[in-house]
């Protein structure tokens, strides 16, 4: 699988149909998940009625895509089954207000395609957009958040993927809180942390919020600032990932990292905010899916793997090494070197190991 994500441009007539499906598939999702609330507190049950049922009633469903219906019921019942099973908290109901509208369709009879090799065809509606040759279309989401259009279309594929030797060209990385990672090589990705360099403005903003009249008008128009700064923060740092990750992939035969268990690391040591801003979640699977799709190797290592307290020269293992110590020094071989550099090559070292065999 693998989704390709557009931003398109409607026309006035296009843009009046997907802000309608937003509408309807909204009061589908809030209408059905009334009825199954008014359910459950009658009998404990988990029934949820069909958007058929609603139609007779409500004329002006029939306007818009049925599958984009069904897909919220779907999203209704999924939300009562991760409720029930304590995966999440009881389901919410959808608000106009909000900054991000999407709906989902499916690929019925050829419903979704791509005509004269450019065109991109939605149930009513129609795009010139390309997906590459030989992949086949599953469902396509269309959103809309803070006023621009995306579209998100998720394919299905088959691809003879020839595995690369890995012996040369290994690269390990080592994840740093203030430069994303420092490799084996002893490069360096300078990630420019977009967060922390708008934070102040971000600041003021929410500040604005904060003396505003709760949802009044200027209230929900201050919001909207404070989405499209998030909006651009985050395509930011996408682009920067996107385009260092493709680097990598391109240079490199195998690359070797840590299995960390970022959300722990966050809240043990108060790094929310600069573990969030680096996205390191975000590059790996970039990362993964690149050099996989090029027939080379990914490879995480345990967790618990000593690389930061061993000596890449020697082997040697420190029984203690504090946070606040930048710089490895071994007091068996000598050797003083860069903390982040050493665990690097550890592993790089341990990584090559486990390809060996």
């Amino acid at each position: 699988m693998l989704a390709f994500k557009y931003r398109i441009y409607p026309n006035k007539e296009q843009e009046l149909l997907i802000n309608k499906t937003f509408g309807c598939v909204r009061f589908v999702y809030n209408t059905i998940l009334c009825i199954a609330n008014k359910i459950y507190e009658e009998t404990g049950k988990n029934k949820i009625i069909t958007p058929a049922s609603l139609k007779s009633e409500n004329q002006f469903l029939k306007e818009v895509d049925s599958l984009a219906l069904s897909n919220a019921q779907l999203n209704v019942k999924r939300s009562f089954t991760n409720f029930f099973q304590k995966r999440a908290k009881f389901p919410r109901f959808k608000s106009k207000k909000t900054s991000v509208k999407s709906y989902t369709t499916n690929c019925v009879n050829n419903s979704i395609r791509i005509e004269e090799n450019k065109y991109l065809v939605l149930p009513k509606l129609k795009y010139h957009r390309e997906i590459p040759k030989n992949y086949r279309i599953k469902s396509v989401t269309l959103i809309n958040s803070n006023g621009n259009y995306y579209v998100s279309v998720l394919t299905e594929f088959e691809k003879e993927i020839q595995k690369i030797p890995s012996n040369d060209k290994v690269i390990g990385l080592d994840f740093s809180m203030s430069e994303l990672f420092v490799s084996s090589e002893n490069q360096r990705a300078d990630y420019p942390r977009y967060f922390r360099m708008l934070e102040e403005e971000l600041k003021k903003l929410q500040k604005s919020l904060s003396r505003k009249v709760r949802f009044s008008k200027n209230w929900y128009k201050q919001k909207v600032k404070i989405s499209k700064l998030h909006e651009y923060i985050k395509n930011c740092r996408r682009d920067f990932l996107h385009k260092l990750s493709k680097k990598l992939s391109k240079e490199h035969n195998a690359v070797i990292v840590e299995d960390l268990n970022m959300k722990g690391m966050s809240q043990a040591l108060n790094f929310g905010k600069s573990v969030g801003d680096n996205g390191w979640g975000m590059f790996l699977r970039m990362l993964e899916y690149k050099l996989m799709f090029l027939g080379k190797q990914f490879l995480k290592i345990d967790k618990w793997f000593p690389s930061s307290k061993t000596c890449s020269k020697c082997g040697n293992v420190k029984e203690e090494l504090k946070l606040s110590e930048r710089s490895y020094k071994c007091e068996c071989c000598g050797i003083e070197i860069d903390r982040d550099y050493n665990a690097a090559l550890n592993i790089k070292n341990i990584g090559k190991l486990m390809l060996e065999y």
